[in-house]
């Protein structure tokens, strides 16, 4: 399962969130803390920045190989600061079926609209799943897919869906995606365990999703995921513990780190100017962070100076 991480704050240095943390998101493509596999298929990012020429658009960078060889991350990333973040390590299945292309990395960027997307999860059949879910989609978003990944075309079927932009029509959307699919896997008889661990993102906004579908299709699908992941991998509770697992929240503030950079530190929620939703923690000792459960989506969005959170329940 893929690692993600997203950031909204002051600017930094992009390295601050890419490269410096003991558990940075270029390291956790090759030691992950969470996952047993390496992430071999692909990496990319996606930042905003008021000193880019384009300051409104996202700076776009993607690459079909592992992101620990890519000769190109130590010149690009310490040469860009962010105040709005998107990163993505891709895992894949170790065989031919997997393709390696940019297309095929995320994070996914759509013209005609604000939203840029990636995700650690999997939704089995998708191709065949599309008879029932492609008259939910609009041409305008479904012209713009280059890939063969599921993950695109989640995010054709979320922005079809999307009635407007605030926190309220995210949600809703986010649930009748859910439900969309159940129904799809039903009518169908393709059943299959389900991940959607995203993040959505805009300037200044960070959205992030932990839901899913049992292995028998279930909205409601329960599990101690400690338990369940010392079955090993490639065991059905194995992966029902990767669909059940937390991710991870930082609400903080940013602070000098000598001459290099920046680095981050647990405050109280009312001074936060930093916030990170992540698949694991960028710290070893994880202090100041939190748990997205199971079930919930959470709001984070920076006005002014200031970071606010929202978490609740899905309704699905």
């Amino acid at each position: 399962m893929c690692r993600v991480l997203a950031y909204i704050g002051p600017e930094v240095p992009l390295e601050s969130l890419l490269l410096r943390p003991a558990n940075s998101l270029v390291n956790q493509a090759l030691d992950p803390e969470l996952y047993p596999d390496l992430h071999l298929a692909g990496w990319g990012f996606a930042a905003w920045s008021e000193h880019l020429l384009k300051p409104e658009d996202p700076f776009l960078y993607r690459r079909p190989m592992a992101a620990f060889y890519d000769d190109n991350a130590e010149h690009i990333i310490p040469s860009l600061q962010t105040s709005t973040m998107l990163g993505h390590v891709r895992a894949a299945a170790y065989d031919s079926k997997a393709v390696l292309a940019d297309e095929n990395c995320h994070p996914f960027s759509f013209d005609g609209t604000p939203w840029i997307i990636a995700q650690n999860g999997y939704v089995p059949n998708w191709q065949l799943l599309q008879r029932e879910l492609l008259p939910h989609c609009k041409d305008t978003y479904l012209k713009q897919m280059r890939g063969t990944t599921d993950t695109e075309f989640l995010y054709v079927l979320l922005l079809s869906l999307l009635e407007g932009d605030s926190d309220d029509d995210v949600q809703r959307a986010v649930e009748e995606v859910l439900r969309l699919i159940a129904k799809a896997m039903k009518n169908l008889d393709l059943p299959g365990l389900t991940k959607l661990k995203m993040a959505l993102v805009s300037p200044n906004r960070v959205i992030g999703v932990n839901v899913g579908l049992g292995h028998q299709g279930e909205t409601d699908p329960v599990g101690d995921w400690k338990e369940l992941r010392e079955s090993g991998p490639g065991t059905d509770d194995f992966a029902l513990s990767m669909l059940l697992e937390p991710m991870h929240l930082f609400l903080g503030c940013h602070v000098q780190d000598g001459d290099e950079g920046y680095d981050f530190e647990a405050c109280d929620e009312a001074d936060a100017t930093v916030a990170v939703f992540a698949s694991e923690a960028l710290t070893e000792d994880g202090e100041g962070w939190s748990s997205l459960e199971f079930g919930e989506i959470a709001f984070l969005e920076k006005k002014g100076e200031h970071v606010t959170r929202r978490t609740t329940k899905l309704q699905v």
